[in-house]
Protein backbone atom coordinates (compact mmCIF):
# COMPACT_ATOMS: atom_id res chain seq x y z
CA UNK A 1 0.00 0.00 0.00
CA UNK A 2 1.16 3.21 -0.71
CA UNK A 3 1.97 6.42 1.46
CA UNK A 4 -1.08 8.27 0.97
CA UNK A 5 -3.18 5.04 1.36
CA UNK A 6 -1.45 4.16 5.11
CA UNK A 7 -2.48 7.53 5.96
CA UNK A 8 -5.86 7.46 5.21
CA UNK A 9 -5.96 4.21 7.38
CA UNK A 10 -4.31 5.82 10.14
CA UNK A 11 -6.90 7.99 10.29
CA UNK A 12 -9.80 5.19 10.89
CA UNK A 13 -11.08 4.66 14.08
CA UNK A 14 -9.33 1.85 15.82
CA UNK A 15 -12.78 0.62 17.13
CA UNK A 16 -16.33 1.50 15.18
CA UNK A 17 -18.90 3.94 17.23
CA UNK A 18 -22.24 2.47 18.33
CA UNK A 19 -25.48 3.84 16.96
CA UNK A 20 -25.94 5.78 20.32
CA UNK A 21 -22.25 6.81 20.61
CA UNK A 22 -23.22 8.72 17.22
CA UNK A 23 -26.18 9.93 18.35
CA UNK A 24 -24.42 11.34 21.62
CA UNK A 25 -21.60 13.16 19.54
CA UNK A 26 -24.04 15.04 18.09
CA UNK A 27 -23.68 18.44 19.63
CA UNK A 28 -26.68 20.46 17.23
CA UNK A 29 -29.37 22.52 20.14
CA UNK A 30 -31.88 21.78 17.63
CA UNK A 31 -31.59 17.48 17.15
CA UNK A 32 -34.04 15.47 19.27
CA UNK A 33 -31.55 12.59 20.94
CA UNK A 34 -35.53 11.08 21.98
CA UNK A 35 -36.42 10.83 18.23
CA UNK A 36 -33.30 9.24 16.85
CA UNK A 37 -33.18 6.97 19.59
CA UNK A 38 -36.49 5.64 18.49
CA UNK A 39 -35.41 5.30 14.94
CA UNK A 40 -32.46 3.44 15.98
CA UNK A 41 -34.73 0.94 17.86
CA UNK A 42 -36.55 0.14 14.82
CA UNK A 43 -33.97 -0.42 12.60
CA UNK A 44 -32.76 -2.82 15.17
CA UNK A 45 -35.25 -5.44 13.73
CA UNK A 46 -34.12 -7.42 10.67
CA UNK A 47 -34.91 -10.41 8.72
CA UNK A 48 -32.81 -12.12 10.54
CA UNK A 49 -34.11 -11.16 13.95
CA UNK A 50 -38.05 -10.06 13.69
CA UNK A 51 -38.40 -10.62 17.51
CA UNK A 52 -35.88 -9.05 20.16
CA UNK A 53 -35.12 -8.48 23.58
CA UNK A 54 -35.04 -5.42 25.17
CA UNK A 55 -31.71 -6.17 26.20
CA UNK A 56 -30.54 -7.64 22.75
CA UNK A 57 -31.80 -3.77 21.45
CA UNK A 58 -29.52 -2.67 23.68
CA UNK A 59 -26.50 -4.37 22.84
CA UNK A 60 -27.15 -3.97 19.07
CA UNK A 61 -27.61 -0.06 19.17
CA UNK A 62 -25.74 0.53 22.43
CA UNK A 63 -29.03 2.75 23.83
CA UNK A 64 -29.56 1.97 27.68
CA UNK A 65 -31.71 -0.32 28.40
CA UNK A 66 -34.19 2.13 30.38
CA UNK A 67 -34.32 4.30 27.29
CA UNK A 68 -34.50 1.30 24.67
CA UNK A 69 -37.76 0.40 26.82
CA UNK A 70 -39.45 4.28 26.57
CA UNK A 71 -38.63 3.86 23.09
CA UNK A 72 -40.75 0.29 22.82
CA UNK A 73 -43.41 1.71 25.01
CA UNK A 74 -43.94 4.55 22.94
CA UNK A 75 -43.75 2.68 19.42
CA UNK A 76 -46.40 0.35 21.25
CA UNK A 77 -48.65 2.41 21.98
CA UNK A 78 -48.66 4.43 18.62
CA UNK A 79 -49.37 0.69 17.10
CA UNK A 80 -45.83 0.45 15.28
CA UNK A 81 -44.84 -2.55 17.82
CA UNK A 82 -46.11 -5.39 19.19
CA UNK A 83 -45.07 -7.67 22.33
CA UNK A 84 -45.09 -10.88 23.07
CA UNK A 85 -43.97 -11.48 26.98
CA UNK A 86 -40.18 -9.72 26.70
CA UNK A 87 -40.00 -10.55 22.92
CA UNK A 88 -40.81 -7.09 20.64
CA UNK A 89 -41.92 -7.30 17.15
CA UNK A 90 -42.53 -4.65 14.46
CA UNK A 91 -46.09 -4.50 13.30
CA UNK A 92 -47.43 -3.52 9.77
CA UNK A 93 -48.01 -0.68 10.50
CA UNK A 94 -44.71 0.56 10.60
CA UNK A 95 -45.14 0.19 6.50
CA UNK A 96 -46.25 3.53 6.47
CA UNK A 97 -43.72 5.06 7.45
CA UNK A 98 -41.63 3.86 4.24
CA UNK A 99 -44.56 3.81 1.74
CA UNK A 100 -44.71 7.93 1.12
CA UNK A 101 -41.21 7.91 0.34
CA UNK A 102 -41.67 4.89 -2.59
CA UNK A 103 -44.81 6.25 -3.60
CA UNK A 104 -43.19 9.90 -4.06
CA UNK A 105 -40.67 9.46 -5.64
CA UNK A 106 -40.03 9.65 -9.34
CA UNK A 107 -37.38 6.81 -9.39
CA UNK A 108 -39.17 3.73 -7.01
CA UNK A 109 -42.66 4.78 -9.45
CA UNK A 110 -40.95 4.58 -12.73
CA UNK A 111 -38.79 1.69 -12.07
CA UNK A 112 -40.65 -1.09 -10.89
CA UNK A 113 -42.39 -1.78 -14.87
CA UNK A 114 -38.47 -1.23 -16.36
CA UNK A 115 -37.53 -4.39 -13.46
CA UNK A 116 -40.33 -6.42 -14.52
CA UNK A 117 -39.27 -5.94 -18.18
CA UNK A 118 -35.28 -6.54 -17.62
CA UNK A 119 -36.26 -9.86 -15.10
CA UNK A 120 -38.72 -11.05 -17.47
CA UNK A 121 -36.26 -10.37 -20.47
CA UNK A 122 -32.88 -12.41 -18.82
CA UNK A 123 -34.92 -14.66 -16.05
CA UNK A 124 -33.15 -13.48 -13.11
CA UNK A 125 -33.82 -11.41 -10.51
CA UNK A 126 -33.19 -7.77 -11.31
CA UNK A 127 -33.15 -5.11 -8.30
CA UNK A 128 -32.39 -1.06 -8.48
CA UNK A 129 -30.49 0.75 -5.62
CA UNK A 130 -29.52 4.20 -3.90
CA UNK A 131 -26.20 4.82 -1.24
CA UNK A 132 -27.36 5.05 2.30
CA UNK A 133 -24.92 6.14 5.05
CA UNK A 134 -22.29 3.81 4.48
CA UNK A 135 -24.50 0.83 2.29
CA UNK A 136 -26.96 0.63 -0.40
CA UNK A 137 -30.71 0.74 0.36
CA UNK A 138 -33.19 -1.37 -2.21
CA UNK A 139 -35.57 1.01 -3.29
CA UNK A 140 -37.26 -1.47 -5.87
CA UNK A 141 -36.97 -5.19 -7.22
CA UNK A 142 -38.24 -7.51 -9.54
CA UNK A 143 -37.36 -11.13 -8.25
CA UNK A 144 -37.18 -14.27 -10.29
CA UNK A 145 -36.10 -16.55 -7.76
CA UNK A 146 -33.61 -16.94 -4.35
CA UNK A 147 -30.27 -16.67 -5.15
CA UNK A 148 -28.87 -15.78 -1.60
CA UNK A 149 -28.98 -17.04 1.86
CA UNK A 150 -30.28 -13.63 3.03
CA UNK A 151 -33.42 -12.65 1.25
CA UNK A 152 -33.79 -9.18 -0.71
CA UNK A 153 -36.57 -6.90 -0.91
CA UNK A 154 -37.68 -3.55 -0.92
CA UNK A 155 -35.42 -1.55 1.83
CA UNK A 156 -32.81 -4.08 2.28
CA UNK A 157 -29.30 -3.34 2.85
CA UNK A 158 -26.10 -4.65 1.70
CA UNK A 159 -22.66 -3.26 2.35
CA UNK A 160 -21.43 -0.89 -0.21
CA UNK A 161 -18.04 -1.73 -1.29
CA UNK A 162 -18.31 -5.57 -2.21
CA UNK A 163 -21.87 -5.56 -4.10
CA UNK A 164 -22.22 -4.63 -7.62
CA UNK A 165 -24.58 -1.86 -7.16
CA UNK A 166 -22.57 -0.12 -4.33
CA UNK A 167 -19.61 -0.44 -6.51
CA UNK A 168 -21.25 1.52 -9.09
CA UNK A 169 -22.34 4.24 -6.86
CA UNK A 170 -19.27 4.79 -5.07
CA UNK A 171 -17.23 4.74 -8.63
CA UNK A 172 -18.96 8.36 -9.06
CA UNK A 173 -18.08 9.45 -5.54
CA UNK A 174 -16.13 12.59 -5.51
CA UNK A 175 -12.55 12.31 -3.76
CA UNK A 176 -13.41 14.17 -0.83
CA UNK A 177 -16.50 11.41 -0.22
CA UNK A 178 -15.04 8.86 -1.26
CA UNK A 179 -12.47 9.88 1.40
CA UNK A 180 -15.18 9.65 4.05
CA UNK A 181 -16.91 6.93 2.80
CA UNK A 182 -13.60 4.64 3.74
CA UNK A 183 -12.98 6.67 6.54
CA UNK A 184 -16.35 5.49 8.37
CA UNK A 185 -16.92 1.62 6.69
CA UNK A 186 -14.96 -1.31 7.99
CA UNK A 187 -13.96 -3.44 4.89
CA UNK A 188 -14.43 -7.27 6.40
CA UNK A 189 -14.35 -10.22 3.94
CA UNK A 190 -17.95 -12.44 3.47
CA UNK A 191 -15.85 -14.68 1.65
CA UNK A 192 -12.15 -15.49 0.17
CA UNK A 193 -12.77 -13.37 -2.80
CA UNK A 194 -13.66 -10.21 -1.09
CA UNK A 195 -11.64 -7.39 -1.30
CA UNK A 196 -11.11 -5.56 1.89
CA UNK A 197 -7.76 -3.38 1.44
CA UNK A 198 -8.86 0.16 0.76
CA UNK A 199 -6.46 0.28 -2.30
CA UNK A 200 -7.69 -2.41 -3.93
CA UNK A 201 -11.33 -1.41 -3.44
CA UNK A 202 -10.63 2.03 -4.90
CA UNK A 203 -8.48 0.48 -7.99
CA UNK A 204 -11.71 -1.40 -8.70
CA UNK A 205 -14.01 1.63 -8.33
CA UNK A 206 -11.42 3.30 -11.04
CA UNK A 207 -11.77 0.41 -13.79
CA UNK A 208 -15.91 0.60 -12.69
CA UNK A 209 -15.78 3.97 -13.53
CA UNK A 210 -13.69 3.84 -16.75
CA UNK A 211 -15.96 0.47 -18.06
CA UNK A 212 -19.58 2.00 -17.02
CA UNK A 213 -20.24 -1.22 -15.19
CA UNK A 214 -19.41 -3.52 -12.08
CA UNK A 215 -19.04 -7.19 -12.14
CA UNK A 216 -18.84 -9.00 -8.63
CA UNK A 217 -17.83 -12.50 -8.60
CA UNK A 218 -18.84 -14.49 -5.15
CA UNK A 219 -17.25 -11.22 -2.87
CA UNK A 220 -20.58 -10.86 -1.32
CA UNK A 221 -22.02 -14.53 -1.14
CA UNK A 222 -20.18 -18.14 -2.45
CA UNK A 223 -22.64 -18.53 -5.57
CA UNK A 224 -23.39 -14.76 -6.82
CA UNK A 225 -22.37 -13.44 -9.66
CA UNK A 226 -23.99 -9.83 -10.41
CA UNK A 227 -23.29 -6.83 -13.05
CA UNK A 228 -24.37 -3.48 -12.49
CA UNK A 229 -24.83 0.08 -14.42
CA UNK A 230 -25.20 3.06 -13.06
CA UNK A 231 -28.63 5.34 -13.39
CA UNK A 232 -28.42 9.01 -14.06
CA UNK A 233 -30.80 11.60 -13.29
CA UNK A 234 -31.60 14.57 -16.02
CA UNK A 235 -28.64 16.60 -14.95
CA UNK A 236 -26.07 13.49 -15.74
CA UNK A 237 -25.48 12.93 -11.63
CA UNK A 238 -25.29 9.16 -10.92
CA UNK A 239 -28.44 8.62 -8.58
CA UNK A 240 -29.13 4.59 -8.31
CA UNK A 241 -27.62 1.75 -9.53
CA UNK A 242 -29.16 -1.17 -11.59
CA UNK A 243 -27.88 -5.02 -11.29
CA UNK A 244 -28.87 -8.66 -12.38
CA UNK A 245 -27.85 -11.18 -9.89
CA UNK A 246 -27.73 -14.82 -10.84
CA UNK A 247 -26.04 -18.06 -9.66
CA UNK A 248 -22.13 -17.89 -10.73
CA UNK A 249 -22.52 -21.97 -11.51
CA UNK A 250 -25.13 -21.73 -14.22
CA UNK A 251 -24.51 -18.15 -15.58
CA UNK A 252 -20.83 -17.02 -16.58
CA UNK A 253 -19.07 -13.53 -16.77
CA UNK A 254 -18.85 -13.50 -20.04
CA UNK A 255 -22.12 -14.26 -21.03
CA UNK A 256 -23.30 -11.21 -17.83
CA UNK A 257 -20.79 -8.94 -20.16
CA UNK A 258 -22.04 -9.84 -23.60
CA UNK A 259 -26.09 -10.56 -22.90
CA UNK A 260 -26.82 -8.99 -19.76
CA UNK A 261 -25.01 -5.87 -19.64
CA UNK A 262 -26.90 -4.57 -23.06
CA UNK A 263 -30.01 -5.39 -21.38
CA UNK A 264 -29.13 -3.36 -18.31
CA UNK A 265 -28.07 -0.28 -19.79
CA UNK A 266 -31.37 0.26 -21.75
CA UNK A 267 -32.97 -0.70 -18.78
CA UNK A 268 -30.70 2.28 -17.21
CA UNK A 269 -31.55 4.62 -20.23
CA UNK A 270 -34.97 4.27 -19.89
CA UNK A 271 -35.46 5.14 -16.20
CA UNK A 272 -32.90 8.15 -16.86
CA UNK A 273 -36.17 9.55 -19.29
CA UNK A 274 -38.59 9.24 -16.86
CA UNK A 275 -36.80 10.95 -14.27
CA UNK A 276 -36.39 14.38 -13.77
Amino acid sequence: MDGNADTVAMKKPLKALTIAEEIEALTDPSFMTSLARGLAVIRAFSDQRRSLTIAQISHRTGIPRAAVRRCLHTLRQLGYVDADANNFSLKPKILTLGYSYLSSTPLTVSAQPCLNGISRTLNESCSLAVFDDTEILYVARSATSRIMSVALNTGSRLPAYCTSLGRVLLAHFSEDALADYFARVELKAFTDKTVVSERGVRDILERVRHNGYALVEEELEIGLRSIAVPVRGASGNVIAALNIGAQATRVGAKRMREEFLPVLQRGAQELSVLLP
